[in-house]
Parts: C-alpha cells; structure tokens; sequence
C-alpha cells in the first residue's frame, strides 16, 4: 500500500516524518551531470540501470542529460518506467515465463523494449511471445563474462544463439549483454582492472565473431557504477548500464579510488532513545536500511557508528557519549546499499539547502515480478 508522504515542499528537513528515503537534490544533479560530462567524448551512451532508482522522473532527468534510455531488472520495473514516459527500455536479464513475456510483449505499444536470453529455451519462449503479439522482439544474447551468474560463454556459443535470433521472423537480433556484477565492489583499482580486461577480451572476441558471420551489434552493453571508467577505455561497449552512480552508497566508498559522486541519498531517522550513556536508538533498522552490504554509516557525526539493527531499531554507539546525536534529533544514515534501501521506501523526499523540495514516488517498489 502506497503510504501518505513523510513530508511536504517548503517543510524544513529536521520537520520531515522518519525513517525517510532523503535525496540530496544538489549532489544528486552533480552526479547526473558529471556523468553526462564524462561520457560526453567517448562515443558510448548512457542506459541508466533504474534498477536502483525506480522511478520514471529520475529516469527521465537522466535522458535529459543525454541518456539513451533505461535499463531494468524485471518486468514490472519496465511496466512502471514505459507508464511513467520512459520510450527506450532494455529488460538485462533473462524472462522466460509467458505471462510476464507477454505482459514485456504489451508494453511495445508505449516503448521500444528489449530483453536478454541465454539460452535456446529462452529465445523460444521470447519468439512464442512475439509471435502471439503479432510483432517482433528484440533480443541481446547475455554472455558470462566473468561474473558467473547468467550468460552463455562468449564465442561461438554466443554467435550460435545470435543466429538462431536473425533467422527468426518474430525477433531481431539486438546485441550483446556483458555485465560483470562483482567486479563493482572488487576493491582496489587493479582488481577492477584485471577483471574487466578479461571481460573485454571476451566481449570484444564475440564482436568480431558475430561481424565475421554477418551480425552487427546495435548494442554492447554492461558495465557499472565501479567500473564503467574500466569499460570506456576498453573501447568495446557502446552502452555503459551504470545506476548507483545517481545516489552512491558506502560500499561504493570502501573501493580504494571510489567513483567521482557525491553521496546524495539518505535514510532520514529520528533518536527515539537515549537510555544510557554512549548509546542512542533510531528509528531507522532493517524496515528501512539495507544492511547487506554492511551497516549504514551516519553521516556528520565523526566516532559515532551504527552498531546494530533490529526491524525497527538502529543502535548508534560512540566511546565519547557527547558525540552522540541527542534524544529527538535527526540523523542522516548512508546505507551500505543504495539498491534495496530504495526498495523499502515508496516516496524520495527531495531536499535542498535544508529544506523540502519535491516529493517523488518510488514507482517500481517492490516490482519483483
């Protein structure tokens, strides 16, 4: 159920209801535009992963900046975006069962869609799709290229399944998918490197295969908010998928030579308890914050750490009990995970120079299906 918002424009940030998903408008425009300026002179085009935004408005101020369109994890985030006047969408991962195809088949009237498959399973299901909708659907063959999740090997494997795409009348073969998820969070510089050199070697040997037999990729896509610098230089993908890169989280921030974004999203929590000395409760736990990757970090109180969560509790700790936020203060939490952090929260409450900007619906919440 879509809760009522925690805030109205005008209101000061300190009045705003807590846990609150907070987003730093002034950071947030810096990450949109210096990622805009970035890719400016390399050639390659930015397909946004609102996976981690879920929101058409946000998906739209991207493509404003030069954004060729939007990427998602699911059906029910295309169907959200495509509603909301997103006209360019790609489904980067496999969908295989027919309802949800031919729910991705419907959304052809609104956007130009695209889905990924691995498989001759998959592309059968996609074809049967199209062929009930009466049109042609356009498929990118994943490859693995290092992440060891989806994706056929790179190589013939991949140029058998773009051929047996081109020679259907209700598909068009649409391009490569080459993601390398884990290597965003791969620490040090090196790591990255090594990694997505690996992946572009690959990559970059099914490209040529595939123009050898007469196919061209539209689009070769991948790369992400770690690493996207990495898949530039390479000179092989066309498209780079980054997300995170709008709000960042602190994860991101424990890689040795971090992404060049601000941090610009928050939870907005309250001290609901202060019932000893060195230690303060928020309102702010599981329900709220992603902890997956690591607890949030509480940002502006320098030796103040958030020690632990429960579902409606976070337990904030410091050896010196006066740097401790005080009963009824707010707080602002960086989460470890920007993605399902966004997930929890149905509005985005706009702030800027302390005060309400905008409230934004997390449109795609919970769009599993």
């Amino acid at each position: 159920m879509l809760q009522a918002p925690p805030a109205e424009p005008g209101m000061r940030e300190e009045e705003v209801d807590t846990p609150a998903l907070l987003l730093d408008l002034d950071a947030f425009e810096h990450n949109l535009d210096t990622m805009a300026a970035i890719l400016a002179p390399t050639g390659a085009k930015l397909r946004a992963h609102a996976k981690t935004h879920k929101s058409p408005i946000i998906a739209l101020q991207q493509m404003k900046r030069g954004a060729i369109g939007q990427c998602v994890q699911k059906v029910a985030e295309a169907e959200a975006l495509a509603w909301g006047g997103v006209p360019d969408i790609l489904v980067s991962n496999e969908v295989i069962a027919p309802r949800k195809l031919a729910r991705l088949a419907a959304l052809s009237g609104l956007a130009k869609v695209a889905v990924c498959a691995d498989g001759e399973h998959g592309i059968a299901a996609i074809e049967s799709a199209a062929e009930a909708a009466g049109l042609r659907m356009t498929v990118l063959v994943e490859i693995d290229c290092g992440g060891g999740r989806c994706g056929v090997a790179p190589g013939p494997e991949a140029v058998a399944l773009a051929e047996r795409i081109a020679g259907s009348r209700h598909l068009i073969f649409g391009g490569l998918q080459s993601y390398h998820g884990s290597a965003q969070h791969y620490r040090t510089p090196a790591q990255r490197q090594q990694a997505i050199g690996a992946a572009a070697d690959g990559t970059r040997r099914t490209v040529e295969q595939l123009r050898q037999r007469g196919l061209d990729c539209a689009i070769v896509g991948g790369a992400g908010t770690g690493t996207f610098r990495n898949e530039l230089a390479s000179g092989v993908w066309n498209e780079i998928q980054a997300g995170s890169y709008a709000f960042m989280d602190a994860d991101y921030g424990r890689n040795d030579d971090p992404p060049p974004f601000r941090q610009s999203l928050f939870v907005l929590a309250q001290v609901m308890s202060a019932p000893r000395p060195g230690l303060a409760v928020v309102d702010a736990g599981h329900k709220a914050v992603a902890i997956d990757s690591g607890p949030p970090l509480v940002h502006g109180f320098p030796g103040v750490t958030y020690a632990g969560a429960s579902d409606e509790h976070g337990t904030l700790k410091a050896e010196d009990p006066s740097a401790l936020p005080r009963l009824g203060q707010s707080v602002r939490l960086v989460p470890g995970h920007c993605d399902p952090t966004v997930d929890r929260h149905d509005w985005y409450v706009g702030v800027r120079k302390g005060r309400v900007e905008c409230l934004w619906p997390v449109a795609a919440r919970g769009g599993m299906a």
